[in-house]
């Protein structure tokens, strides 16, 4: 018995190889490197895809031989999701990890190894990394060097490209796991003895920033509530992404609010051609689900926030603004308003979005300083 397994532990380690190598197998594979006859390497492969350890990803047809790839016990990938977007130069990478400690090895090492990547902020399981579109060189290996960095970000028509020098674990998840995540398009991945290279493509998605406010009324209701349901409810639109939501608190002194006067705003990623889709929807969903018929909602395209735009964030907090404002504003900045006297508030909160929850959450917090 101690045998059999033995060889069942040889000739799986050899399939396992094969499938992280090569993304498959064949019998002759095992044959060869197991210096087994051919009719014993099939039989293993037989007993290994009936136990579940081996799936067959192609028939035998003709002369073609037959494709099996070893799977493992280990989840099939910790990337749940991973996508971008991109703003002018700049690009955004969104990983959303099965665990936390994942996401936070990644964006540690990510800074660590210097690359492209500029910043690296965890939320829970999402990490979110901003980059510029370029080239920059890591090395990478053991302690204290950084076992993954991001050597470059390129753009490929409707593709971003991410350029990854990795080890050990980083690499397995590179050449292994990646490619599994939701919003990944493919994975190029080469080993260079213990490094791993890959290129990782996904789409060059749109950023969009949705404020939402006004949508309560003293008998009942919560904008934070309502905006966490649009988020919700957007994401199950094709070729959207949910990515966050927030609440962020506006001027205190105002006389016509219903409590504490704080506004929210959402962040998805989106198909550019399903951006005016995404617009209709909101509205419909925020009307029909406001209690208040001062409800408004902005809609902002792109992730940074100019000075001018983080001014209005300034000064919602601090003093009443008129419609007329809101609106020349919005213009300015291309952002979309829509419903009543709410969209002073909604445009307010994408005016604060992308700060720090301590500031977004405390209205005596400077906003200026985050410029």
């Amino acid at each position: 018995m101690s045998s059999v397994l033995e060889h069942r532990r040889e000739y799986l380690r050899l399939m396992r190889q094969f499938t992280l190598d090569n993304g498959f197998f064949t019998v002759t594979d095992i044959q060869h490197a197991a210096q087994i006859p051919r009719s014993t390497a099939q039989d293993w492969v037989n007993r290994l895809v009936k136990e579940g350890c081996v799936i067959i990803k192609g028939e035998k047809r003709g002369r073609s031989a037959g494709r099996y790839a070893a799977i493992s016990a280990m989840p099939s990938s910790t990337c749940r999701r991973l996508f971008t977007t991109i703003d002018g130069d700049r690009v955004e990478i969104y990983h959303d990890c099965m665990s936390g400690a994942c996401a936070a090895f990644c964006g540690f090492h990510h800074l660590l190894a210097g690359g492209v990547i500029t910043t690296a902020e965890r939320d829970g399981t999402l990490l979110r990394e901003c980059a510029r579109i370029g080239t920059r060189d890591v090395e990478v290996g053991l302690s204290p060097l950084s076992a993954v960095g991001v050597v470059g970000i390129s753009r490929d028509g409707d593709y971003i490209v991410q350029h990854i020098r990795s080890i050990g674990g980083p690499a397995y998840s590179l050449s292994d796991m990646m490619s599994r995540a939701e919003g990944v398009c493919r994975v190029d991945a080469l080993h260079d003895g213990m490094v791993v290279k890959g290129d990782v493509w996904t789409r060059a998605l749109l950023h969009v920033t949705i404020g939402v406010d006004d949508t309560d009324s003293k008998n009942g209701g919560a904008t934070f509530a309502l905006a966490l349901a649009l988020l919700s409810h957007v994401s199950r639109m094709r070729g959207v992404l949910p990515i966050a939501h927030h609440v962020a608190m506006l001027n205190q002194n105002v006389f016509n609010k219903t409590a504490g006067n704080s506004a929210s705003f959402i962040e998805v990623a989106v198909e550019p051609k399903f951006f005016f889709d995404l617009v209709e929807r909101s509205k419909k969903f925020v009307a029909g689900e406001s209690l208040s018929p001062d409800w408004g909602i902005a809609v902002k395209q792109g992730f940074i926030v100019p000075p001018g735009l983080r001014e209005y964030g300034k000064l919602v907090r601090e003093q009443v603004i008129s419609r007329p404002v809101a609106e020349a504003t919005a213009e300015r900045y291309g952002v979309l308003l829509h419903g009543g006297n709410g969209v002073i508030g909604a445009l307010g909160a994408i005016a604060l979005s992308r700060l720090p929850y301590g500031i977004l959450l405390d209205p005596r917090k400077d906003v200026m300083t985050e410029i």
